[in-house]
């Protein structure tokens, strides 16, 4: 193939957030890196920058396309591109196809079946679209990630386990409360875990929120953030008999919540049932408050162990997930293919059409013009260009077979173009696979 697929990177796998940020494209527009123009080698192109992923995604010539890619992206972040290249990793063709089909899909992510990627993918494209960087063969690639990536969340329970300690919280909480809507749960502390089980909380339909904190202040500020209700933190055993959920994550060395404690908020709330996510190291609640009658509690370590199983079943979904990606690869590889024939048979189709029309007119000469109607001519017309279309129908459907052979495709398509004398007949440019419109 003439024009080359690259993807040039770097990722969390190969280089330290130091080096990350240092070769950061994020306020880069795709136009910023100066490597598109009339005569420029490079035809297509889009920018991924995320915090954990910078990449550069381009179609051109095979052979500069990576070098140039390298150059004016060290250029752009006025870095050594040396530096640049110690720590990147280059794609080619097929290869670069499944590795953007595994980045979108987040079998690539540092939290493998992660949703983000997918987004900031998309928000690359659109930037890209809008700029008008790319074109035939990015289009269809960037669409065909997202259809693999939404094909992949279908058919997988790649994204269904939870791999985070806040999220594996609220989903242990919804095996005790089937409906959130009617519960009301406590943050104690401010910790960032348990904020975000709080998040994950209000996200599935929480009730209603209070948050205490020994510096109230605090605890006024988060509760404006998250709209929840902020209350002093000597009314917390008050505050605890109207709760059904408590997430704590304070910086307390000592134990918060007592066992003798619990007892007396069970009694009034008639013990209807409570939930207790510790996430502080040291604990904030008392182990033994878990012996009592319709207690759950729940520490890290009981939480971290539900992240690790969680991961082994990603880890066998993305085994599938892998396979998904290894059939669209073949599929995408069959459209490039026939970017490598449409040349071809639009260059016969046009010579026949040219073969037609000098034929019609050297017939024509030969005859009365006055005795030949405009019906007449028309029909002469149709009639050579509707034997040229038949002569070619065969050849065509020949090379379209061929064309999904691997080992005799590119052999096929230049012994038509000898046979019919293409490339001396053919237009500058003809040869070009991405001259072609149809995407």
């Amino acid at each position: 193939m003439q024009y080359s697929i690259c993807l040039l990177g770097l990722n969390h796998k190969t280089a330290p957030v130091e080096t990350r940020e240092q070769f950061a494209l994020t306020g880069c527009s795709n136009r910023d890196l100066d490597m598109l123009g009339e005569n420029s080698p490079v035809r297509e192109l889009c920018i991924l920058s995320t915090c954990n992923r910078v990449e550069i995604l381009a179609v051109g010539e095979e052979s500069v396309v990576r070098d140039l890619l390298l150059q004016h992206w060290a250029a752009c972040c006025q870095q050594d591109p040396d530096r640049l290249e110690a720590s990147s990793y280059t794609f080619r063709d097929l290869d670069a196809v499944e590795h953007l089909f595994m980045v979108a899909s987040s079998l690539d992510s540092m939290v493998v079946g992660e949703p983000q990627i997918l987004g900031q993918l998309k928000e690359a494209y659109k930037l890209a679209t809008q700029e008008g960087t790319t074109g035939v063969v990015l289009n269809r690639l960037m669409h065909k990630a997202f259809s693999v990536a939404k094909r992949i969340r279908s058919e997988t329970r790649i994204a269904q386990n939870a791999v985070s300690i806040s999220y594996a919280a609220v989903e242990l909480a919804k095996e005790i409360f089937a409906d959130f809507g009617n519960k009301r749960a406590m943050l104690i502390g401010a910790g960032e875990m348990a904020e975000l089980a709080a998040s994950h909380l209000l996200r599935s339909g929480l009730g209603s929120l209070v948050i205490t904190n020994r510096t109230f202040s605090r605890a006024r500020e988060l509760a404006h953030s998250l709209n929840a209700t902020p209350v002093p933190f000597e009314e917390m055993s008050e505050q605890l008999t109207q709760v059904d959920i408590v997430i704590s994550s304070t910086g307390s060395s000592r134990t918060i919540l007592h066992a003798q404690q619990m007892k007396r908020i069970l009694r009034t709330r008639r013990y209807k049932p409570m939930f207790f996510i510790d996430i502080a190291v040291p604990r904030d609640i008392d182990p033994d408050i878990n012996r009592q009658d319709n207690v759950y509690l729940y520490d890290i370590d009981d939480l971290k162990g539900v992240v690790e199983e969680n991961m082994m079943r990603r880890r066998d979904e993305a085994d599938l997930a892998h396979a998904i990606v290894s059939d669209e690869v073949q599929g995408f590889q069959s459209w490039l293919k026939s970017l490598d024939l449409t040349p071809t048979i639009k260059d016969m189709v046009r010579q026949g059409d040219d073969i037609a029309e000098k034929e019609l007119s050297k017939s024509l000469k030969h005859l009365d013009q006055s005795e030949v109607s405009p019906e007449v001519r028309q029909a002469m017309r149709t009639l050579a260009h509707s034997v040229s279309k038949k002569i070619l129908h065969h050849p065509i459907s020949f090379l379209k077979r061929k064309a999904n052979q691997e080992d005799s495709a590119r052999y096929s398509i230049s012994l038509a173009r000898r046979m019919f004398n293409l490339d001396r007949d053919a237009p500058r440019g003809s040869k070009d696979p991405h001259s072609s419109s149809e995407d």
